[in-house]
């Protein structure tokens, strides 16, 4: 009787304890809910846009670490990077020997070259006419050194990226400066691919004056000791020195993969590459004077071949026999010993489409994206190109002064990174490209999506939306998109494209306005 006496307290502590519980989500959801109504009332949509992108714990609050790249921008004063110790490597380990494959830019596929560079002095162009051959044809580097390319402890599944080198990078911190012409010295792991890259030229930039920026990588096979390791590095070129004025030689990217052993002792293959699979993969700029103010000219061209490839798996500097003694490298006839590696059974892996998807941002091939978004049931972002983009889906604006306007704040900023990802399906295209899909009447649809966008097409990028049958809903012209943005606040006459208030350079505000009008212009259609 005590026993069934005391069961009824029991139960009745416990639906106490219980109900408290839910008492208390539901008055944290409630506090989550009013203090982001709060938010929202305070900043607006834009500002908490913002916010919400340097809020990286979502608590609506700001700590000093969070704050950083707005004190950073403030002060401009920046902390001392802090780098991982430098091993040095073990000169008697493994060494991999490296070749460079290089064919110059075509000069032909410059834009300027079509009225044979008039204007254009010859002292500007000395650098690129003159760099027709790599730095250095062939290095051995030592396999440790491969080490930056392991993936961090927690980055271990396949296709789950990590930063080898991180972008600095954001709307906050600007851009660097175009005026230089020597590279600082690498720290860490970027000297591992400055060290490559100089066997093309000998001036390069680990870290590229405008987003994007960094190197990234993934696990694309995984064995018992090995990886498969598939990276993209953004980089660019310093061509010129003084007394000439700066030429920076920009390609779309690099990427590649290498397959390493788990303890970097061991390099079995490695390859980086400029992908030449689009009709223009390069994008340069020159200056004309010795300050940032100076007048610079933006221009695009094709580089057939720009490459780096192992000759074969890395092999031990020093050999030993079974006594531990140091014994020839040769064989008694003079030819070098052959060595032979076992093969590697991988134990999981993923395509190599897969793993480099990983690495982009997912702006997706023209007719791909309309799939997607009839799909999703969402609209079109769309940035139509004269030319050519870089192999990284952000714009280049090809206007004297301004090329980067869209790259160094719009694209790469997290509000507008946020709302795109939420409401768009994203894509970019060439008009070339387009016009080859709208004269060929094998597939309709696709041919009627062109003409759609063509229709909508001035010089030199439009961008716009659209809904998932391909009726343009919004556009807006990038000289247009420069011109307003150039301007003070009080001279904007279009309500369409205001000013924010919050604290937002006017290219991201006026973008993200683009955006939402877009929204708010579709939602008839979607609706129904």
């Amino acid at each position: 009787m005590a026993g069934s006496a005391a069961a009824p307290p029991r139960l009745a502590l416990a639906l106490a304890a219980l109900a408290a519980l839910v008492a208390v989500k539901y008055y944290r959801d409630a506090e989550a809910a009013r203090r982001q109504e709060l938010a929202l009332k305070s900043l607006g949509n834009e500002g908490l846009f913002l916010f919400s992108s340097l809020d990286t714990n979502n608590d609506l609050y700001l700590s000093p670490e969070e704050f950083k790249p707005i004190a950073e921008k403030l002060t401009g004063v920046a902390p001392i990077p802090e780098f991982e110790e430098e091993e040095t490597p073990d000169p008697s380990g493994e060494t991999l020997s490296v070749v460079a494959k290089f064919q110059p830019l075509v000069m032909e596929t410059m834009t300027k070259s079509k009225d044979g560079f008039l204007g254009i002095s010859h002292v500007a162009l000395s650098g690129l006419r003159n760099w027709t051959a790599p730095a250095a044809p062939m290095s051995v580097l030592l396999a440790r050194q491969f080490k930056a390319f392991l993936p961090p402890k927690n980055k271990l599944d396949l296709g789950d990226p990590w930063w080898i080198i991180p972008s600095e990078l954001n709307i906050f911190t600007g851009y660097l400066s175009n005026n230089r012409f020597y590279p600082p010295p690498p720290k860490g792991k970027e000297v591992i691919i400055h060290k490559l890259l100089s066997m093309f030229h000998p001036r390069p930039f680990v870290k590229t004056r405008f987003a994007p920026q960094g190197a990234v990588a993934c696990i694309q096979a995984s064995s018992s000791f090995y990886y498969t390791i598939a990276f993209r590095i953004h980089a660019e070129f310093q061509l010129n020195e003084p007394p000439d004025f700066p030429f920076w030689f920009s390609p779309g990217q690099f990427t590649g993969h290498i397959v390493l052993s788990k303890d970097s002792s061991h390099v079995r293959e490695f390859k980086l590459f400029v992908p030449n699979n689009r009709s223009l993969n390069v994008d340069m700029e020159w200056l004309y004077g010795a300050s940032e103010s100076s007048s610079m000219e933006v221009d695009i061209g094709y580089l057939p071949q720009m490459e780096l490839e192992s000759t074969g798996p890395s092999i031990p500097a020093v050999i030993h026999d079974e006594n531990g003694n140091v014994i020839d490298s040769r064989d008694p006839s003079g030819e070098p010993i052959q060595f032979v590696f076992e093969e590697i059974t991988w134990q999981q892996e993923i395509p190599w489409e897969e793993a480099a998807q990983k690495l982009e941002i997912s702006y997706l091939p023209f007719t791909e994206a309309f799939e997607r978004a009839k799909a999703e049931k969402k609209l079109v972002h769309s940035i139509l190109l004269w030319g050519a983009l870089d192999d990284h889906p952000s714009v280049l604006l090809p206007l004297p002064g301004s090329g980067r306007t869209l790259r160094e704040t719009v694209l790469e900023s997290s509000p507008i990174l946020a709302l795109l990802n939420e409401s768009f399906i994203s894509s970019w295209s060439l008009v070339k490209e387009l016009e080859e899909l709208q004269s060929n009447r094998e597939n309709e649809f696709y041919s009627k999506l062109a003409d759609l966008h063509l229709e909508k097409y001035n010089f030199p990028v439009e961008m716009i939306i659209c809904l998932p049958n391909g009726t343009v809903i919004h556009h807006i012209n990038a000289n247009y998109f420069l011109d307003i943005t150039s301007m003070k606040p009080e001279d904007v006459e279009s309500s369409i494209f205001s000013f924010s208030t919050n604290f937002e350079d006017p290219s991201t505000a006026t973008y993200l306005q683009f955006l939402k009008e877009g929204l708010q212009r579709a939602k008839p259609y979607l609706q129904t």
